[in-house]
């Protein structure tokens, strides 16, 4: 009974005031089973990456803590292929650092931070580990990558046009109104070039 109150005060919590670049949600109403996503901050190799995770809560929380896992796949020493998370905070003491004070958004904050800032000395994946300590140049190379390919959204191709008119959101139909009642006209060409993109 403890755990559903402090979950529905918790998600009522994320959903109004949700730390930056983290979002949090129930998976098909289930209370005990949680999503989350969290965008990868500015100036590190997961910048603009969306990284999907599964957040599973035991039946003893908050006296023990959720397990947490990412289902995007990531390029980080303390994160491995399965997506476990080496942390403390996911963890019970006496080798964690887990307090039933702590809740699920504070634990998606930790693992932001993780994510800008990770621990070469506790890692989970030896081999990143000992490149992000002795060739980073390389280990930055190798994360923005996997960012790339896994993390980020449809890549669009560039669309010269909306730059042009300042619209960057917009859509290549709204674009070619706008254009029509500016009084300006869209070659053959120009069209062609925008659907294919």
């Amino acid at each position: 009974m403890q755990r559903a109150s402090r979950l529905k005060r918790e998600l009522s919590l994320l959903t109004t005031e949700p730390p930056p670049g983290i979002t949090c949600w129930q998976n098909e109403n289930q209370l005990d089973n949680l999503r989350a996503q969290i965008l990868g901050a500015a100036d590190t190799p997961y910048e603009k990456g969306i990284f999907n995770l599964e957040i599973i809560v035991p039946e003893r929380y908050p006296f023990e803590p959720p397990k947490i896992c990412f289902l995007t796949p990531i390029y980080h020493p303390n994160i491995d292929s399965a997506g476990r998370i080496c942390l403390d905070v996911l963890k019970l003491p006496p080798k964690g650092a887990w307090r039933p004070s702590l809740n699920i958004s504070t634990l998606l904050t930790s693992i932001q931070l993780l994510m800008a800032e990770p621990n070469p000395d506790d890692p989970l994946m030896a081999d990143i580990s000992s490149e992000y300590k002795y060739n980073k140049q390389l280990f930055l190379l190798n994360a923005k990558e996997w960012t790339e390919k896994y993390a980020s959204q449809q890549t669009r191709a560039s669309k010269p046009l909306e730059e042009k008119a300042n619209q960057s959101e917009t859509s290549f139909a709204n674009e070619a109104t706008v254009r029509k009642r500016k009084g300006s006209s869209i070659s053959k060409k120009e069209k062609k070039s925008c659907l294919d993109s």
